[in-house]
């Protein structure tokens, strides 16, 4: 604007800044170059604070020690110990994504035959054979028809939902679920107790819902009844089905386990059940909305990628398969 000839009070107001800042502006474009009106001349700006050495300490201090009868820090406690605001914790926290008040679980598969059973189910998941089903099969035994103490208080606004913390336990039920790799879909039973008897169930429910001409493909745990004596004559009389066995202590390769936890919080943690019978309808009832409108969920690790990661853990955990 100003090599056309405009005034000065002109462009300060078409770029919303002031007149003194639009000289200062042309004034170091003249003396250094376009790139200087970009660039933080040095004593400008606000001055840090807290010096790097303490930001430093306070990383460090979060990542390798633990504060005095405690199992981690806080940011008052850690403002307390290095002679700063709370404030200013949060942010060099932030700054460094620490986030010491969080913890995630883990499990590294101590299992001799990991390589071979995850390749096995990778290779179920990303390139299934033809004229197949592949169900991940798995049991969420224990569930609890849980009746709160007293009518909790509804949504509104400023308040959330509220439910007693004390509970009626009026019994229990076990579902047993197969999620279908194909489309989603959810094929679920409930049953009273967790024993192979049941597993037989609901293999023959599995056995009756495809069409005798696909064979099935089921992954699974290593939990006991899927290896029972009589299960086991079952599928021998029955070649259209193949189990496929999780590594131990690799539940996370099977996909139902994330269907079975969406339950959990969609379904079943505020859930009042005021009998079994309750429980179950409820959760049939879950099964057949999420049927309607069922989601594939996708696999997409690689064994490769799986083996990188698994390999980094047994370097910073110092195991060994």
């Amino acid at each position: 604007m100003a090599t056309e000839g405009i005034a000065n009070s002109h462009i300060a107001t078409a770029v919303d800044v002031s007149r003194p800042t639009v000289l200062a502006w042309r004034g170091r474009y003249l003396e250094d170059g376009a790139d200087s009106v970009c660039e933080l001349r040095s004593g400008r700006g606000r001055k840090p604070s807290i010096s790097a050495r303490q930001v430093k300490a306070i990383v460090n201090a979060t990542r390798h020690r633990t504060p005095p009868g405690a199992t981690h820090w806080s940011c008052r406690t850690m403002a307390a110990a290095h002679g700063v605001s709370r404030s200013t914790v949060q942010r060099i926290w932030d700054a460094h994504g620490l986030q010491p008040h969080r913890v995630e679980t883990f499990k590294l598969s101590t299992d001799s035959a990991f390589v071979e059973k995850l390749t096995d189910i990778v290779g179920l998941y990303m390139n299934p054979p033809e004229k197949a089903v592949v169900l991940c099969v798995d049991e969420k035994s224990q569930i609890q028809a849980l009746d709160r103490t007293q009518p909790g208080l509804p949504l509104k606004k400023g308040r959330c939902g509220t439910l007693t913390h004390d509970y009626v336990r009026h019994g229990t039920t076990t579902l047993f679920a197969a999620l279908s790799m194909l489309d989603g879909r959810v094929i679920g039973a409930c049953h009273g107790r967790h024993r192979h008897q049941e597993f037989l169930k609901f293999l023959r429910q599995l056995n009756r819902q495809f069409p005798r001409r696909l064979d099935l493909h089921l992954i699974l745990d290593n939990y006991g009844t899927h290896t029972h004596p009589t299960v086991r004559a079952w599928l021998e009389a029955h070649p259209r089905f193949t189990l496929h066995f999780t590594p131990t202590g690799a539940s996370w390769l099977n996909l139902v386990e994330s269907w079975l936890s969406q339950l959990t919080q969609k379904r079943l943690r505020r859930g009042v059940f005021h009998s079994v019978p309750d429980l179950v309808a409820a959760i049939e009832d879950y099964l057949t909305h999420y049927n309607n409108a069922p989601t594939p969920f996708a696999w997409t690790a690689t064994v490769d990628a799986i083996l990188q990661k698994v390999g980094k853990c047994k370097v910073i955990l110092g195991t060994h398969h």
